[in-house]
């Protein structure tokens, strides 16, 4: 009997008996296509009531195949994998034609978040995904953020700013402590921020800068840097800040430079481009790094 393809049996039936075919056991392929025993027992009945043809060979203790059932295994087993392949490629396409982020949420939030309109403008068709990752490593992805020593690295990398850092707070924090010089912030409290993936500049080494001690005021410590600036924003103590990530708190007055001495970064932030990189990704990463990006 030749089957035109508009005579092909259905897909469930097939499917059905290739899981009892490859299991050699109607309840096995039940238990796997979460139905009934009975259900599997009817599709492959009715599958055999069209082809004409005995599939399996029932026994008291299981079933074979019969040489016409091996037949269509063997043929389904083959098609299903070649389904299967060509699923895994569309995918494989679809997912190499967006591009994969990772960033600190500070980073995406305060920096990258912000240019990506402009890139959509440049490069409507595509497609951005940001993955947000306080601690631990980044994974997974065509590109991350960081800040720290891209010399360190073993891939490959772009320098996108290095950055002046300021000593932050409000107004009535600055007032309250009356600070007016370097050495009254030694005394007052600051907020550190400690994070697991991007190991900032902290308190210690931006005094040591200006050739002071260690700061001896309360301390404050959180571990995601837009808490520590909403703390900051809050009267609790003094951050540390980025100047050209918070340009637009400074702006506002949501927060001010509370003495005039500021330390140049000693480390910049940096893009990482992970081996997966597609060339989208590419054509992002040399965005993001291209002068005038950072401003």
């Amino acid at each position: 009997m030749v089957l035109k393809p508009y005579d092909l049996p259905s897909l469930g039936d097939l499917a059905c008996f290739e899981a009892a075919a490859r299991n050699l056991s109607f309840k096995v392929a039940s238990a796997e296509l979460n139905v009934t025993p009975a259900a599997v027992s009817h599709r492959i009945k009715a599958l055999e009531s069209e082809l004409d043809q005995a599939l399996f060979t029932r026994h008291y203790r299981g079933v074979e195949l019969t040489e016409s059932g091996a037949l269509l295994f063997v043929a389904l087993q083959r098609g299903f994998e070649t389904i299967s392949d060509s699923v895994a490629r569309i995918r494989n396409h679809k997912d190499r034609m967006g591009v994969s982020i990772a960033a600190t949420t500070a980073m995406s939030g305060l920096w990258l978040t912000p240019r990506l309109a402009a890139f959509w403008r440049a490069h409507p068709g595509v497609a951005i995904s940001q993955l947000i990752q306080d601690q631990g490593t980044s994974h997974g992805v065509d590109l991350s953020i960081h800040y720290g020593n891209p010399d360190d690295e073993e891939g490959e990398t772009r320098v996108l700013f290095r950055d002046r850092i300021l000593a932050l707070g409000t107004e009535q924090f600055a007032q309250k402590w009356e600070i007016e010089t370097l050495d009254d912030l030694l005394t007052v409290p600051l907020i550190h921020t400690q994070s697991g993936i991007n190991p900032y500049t902290e308190w210690p080494e931006w005094f040591a800068g200006f050739d002071r001690p260690v700061p001896s005021g309360p301390g404050f410590y959180l571990n995601n840097y837009l808490i520590s600036l909403q703390a900051a924003e809050d009267h609790v103590g003094a951050v540390l800040g980025w100047e050209g990530l918070l340009g637009g708190y400074l702006d506002s007055g949501r927060l001010m430079q509370l003495v005039p001495d500021s330390m140049e970064s000693p480390l910049p932030f940096y893009l990482r481009i992970h081996g997966r990189a597609s060339a989208n990704a590419r054509l992002f990463a040399e965005w993001l790094a291209k002068p005038g990006q950072a401003a």
